[in-house]
Protein backbone atom coordinates (compact mmCIF):
# COMPACT_ATOMS: atom_id res chain seq x y z
CA UNK A 1 0.00 0.00 0.00
CA UNK A 2 2.79 2.42 0.84
CA UNK A 3 4.31 2.11 -2.64
CA UNK A 4 1.05 2.04 -4.63
CA UNK A 5 -0.93 4.64 -2.70
CA UNK A 6 -0.61 8.36 -2.18
CA UNK A 7 0.54 10.17 0.93
CA UNK A 8 0.14 13.61 2.45
CA UNK A 9 1.88 15.24 5.38
CA UNK A 10 0.91 17.99 7.79
CA UNK A 11 2.49 19.26 10.99
CA UNK A 12 0.79 16.68 13.18
CA UNK A 13 -0.38 13.78 10.98
CA UNK A 14 0.63 11.76 7.92
CA UNK A 15 -1.94 9.98 5.76
CA UNK A 16 -1.31 7.10 3.40
CA UNK A 17 -4.30 6.54 1.11
CA UNK A 18 -5.02 3.84 -1.44
CA UNK A 19 -8.23 4.19 -3.44
CA UNK A 20 -10.40 1.08 -3.49
CA UNK A 21 -14.01 0.81 -4.54
CA UNK A 22 -15.02 -1.91 -2.05
CA UNK A 23 -15.06 -0.38 1.41
CA UNK A 24 -13.17 1.69 3.94
CA UNK A 25 -10.19 0.15 5.71
CA UNK A 26 -8.44 2.09 8.41
CA UNK A 27 -5.27 1.92 10.44
CA UNK A 28 -3.63 4.14 13.03
CA UNK A 29 0.00 4.01 14.04
CA UNK A 30 2.37 5.88 16.31
CA UNK A 31 6.05 5.10 16.63
CA UNK A 32 8.14 5.06 19.79
CA UNK A 33 9.71 8.32 18.62
CA UNK A 34 6.71 10.26 19.92
CA UNK A 35 6.77 8.83 23.43
CA UNK A 36 5.77 6.03 25.73
CA UNK A 37 2.68 3.83 25.36
CA UNK A 38 0.40 6.31 27.11
CA UNK A 39 1.34 9.11 24.72
CA UNK A 40 1.16 6.86 21.64
CA UNK A 41 -2.30 5.63 22.63
CA UNK A 42 -3.50 9.19 23.27
CA UNK A 43 -2.31 10.22 19.80
CA UNK A 44 -4.12 7.31 18.17
CA UNK A 45 -7.30 8.02 20.16
CA UNK A 46 -7.30 11.62 18.98
CA UNK A 47 -6.90 10.54 15.34
CA UNK A 48 -9.54 7.82 15.72
CA UNK A 49 -12.06 10.34 17.09
CA UNK A 50 -11.52 12.60 14.08
CA UNK A 51 -11.90 9.66 11.71
CA UNK A 52 -15.23 8.72 13.31
CA UNK A 53 -16.40 12.31 12.94
CA UNK A 54 -15.52 12.54 9.22
CA UNK A 55 -16.06 8.91 8.23
CA UNK A 56 -19.44 9.48 6.52
CA UNK A 57 -17.87 12.02 4.15
CA UNK A 58 -14.83 9.90 3.20
CA UNK A 59 -14.47 7.98 -0.04
CA UNK A 60 -13.90 4.24 0.00
CA UNK A 61 -10.29 3.16 0.26
CA UNK A 62 -7.53 2.18 2.63
CA UNK A 63 -6.39 4.81 5.11
CA UNK A 64 -3.34 4.67 7.36
CA UNK A 65 -2.90 7.61 9.72
CA UNK A 66 0.53 8.08 11.28
CA UNK A 67 0.75 10.22 14.40
CA UNK A 68 3.60 12.69 14.74
CA UNK A 69 4.92 14.17 17.97
CA UNK A 70 2.73 17.24 17.44
CA UNK A 71 -0.41 15.07 17.44
CA UNK A 72 -0.48 15.08 21.24
CA UNK A 73 0.88 18.61 21.62
CA UNK A 74 -1.42 20.70 19.41
CA UNK A 75 -4.90 21.89 20.27
CA UNK A 76 -7.96 19.97 19.11
CA UNK A 77 -8.80 22.71 16.61
CA UNK A 78 -5.34 22.66 15.04
CA UNK A 79 -5.31 18.86 14.90
CA UNK A 80 -8.66 18.89 13.11
CA UNK A 81 -7.33 21.43 10.60
CA UNK A 82 -4.28 19.25 9.94
CA UNK A 83 -6.49 16.17 9.64
CA UNK A 84 -8.71 17.87 7.06
CA UNK A 85 -5.66 19.22 5.27
CA UNK A 86 -4.26 15.76 4.52
CA UNK A 87 -7.68 14.43 3.51
CA UNK A 88 -8.21 17.36 1.16
CA UNK A 89 -4.72 17.05 -0.36
CA UNK A 90 -5.46 13.47 -1.39
CA UNK A 91 -9.02 14.26 -2.50
CA UNK A 92 -10.36 11.50 -0.29
CA UNK A 93 -13.10 13.58 1.33
CA UNK A 94 -16.34 14.65 -0.26
CA UNK A 95 -17.00 18.38 -0.25
CA UNK A 96 -19.09 19.54 2.69
CA UNK A 97 -20.92 22.81 3.23
CA UNK A 98 -19.52 23.43 6.75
Amino acid sequence: MYNKGKNAHSNSVVLFYLHKVDSKKIGFTATKKIGNAVIRNRAKRRLRALFVKYSPTLKNGSYVFVAKLATVQVSAIQLEKDFLKVLTKLKSIEKTDD
